[in-house]
């Protein structure tokens, strides 16, 4: 199924590490589909905006020194989003999952409320089957 969604929006908040922003845009268009589709959160598009939603999350928490809950979406995107891998809604999956093990390894002994280990935040930007 193709969606009539502005990924040049997505991109462009996830490329200016607006990750909250990216959340909400991710969250907005899951809910769209859950309401949408016969099987609701069940349906794959949907379980992997959210994959997606949770991998912002972590990166929005760890820069907000809230290395716990950075952790807990990392795992939660580490269990949705490989299912999804090489790409997905025509984006990349593998640069996604490569920022989230790169950050879990940094942050996994870093204590719940430690400041972010990369100063600044790097990690890869979205990238998109273009064709």
């Amino acid at each position: 199924m193709h969606y009539l969604w502005d990924w040049d929006e997505l991109d462009h908040l996830w490329n200016e590490n607006d990750f909250g922003a990216v959340h909400d845009w991710l969250n907005e268009r899951w809910s769209q589909l859950v309401k949408t589709s016969p099987v609701g959160d069940k349906n794959p598009d949907a379980r992997f905006m959210q994959g997606l939603a949770f991998a912002a999350l972590a990166l929005h928490f760890t820069q907000d020194g809230n290395q716990e809950s950075a952790r807990l979406f990392i795992d939660d995107a580490l269990m949705v989003l490989p299912q999804y891998n090489p790409s997905h809604l025509g984006i990349r999956v593998e640069p996604v999952l490569e920022t989230l093990h790169t950050l879990r390894d940094a942050i996994s002994l870093l204590g719940a409320d430690a400041p972010c280990p990369f100063q600044p935040l790097v990690y890869n930007k979205l990238v998109f089957d273009r064709g």
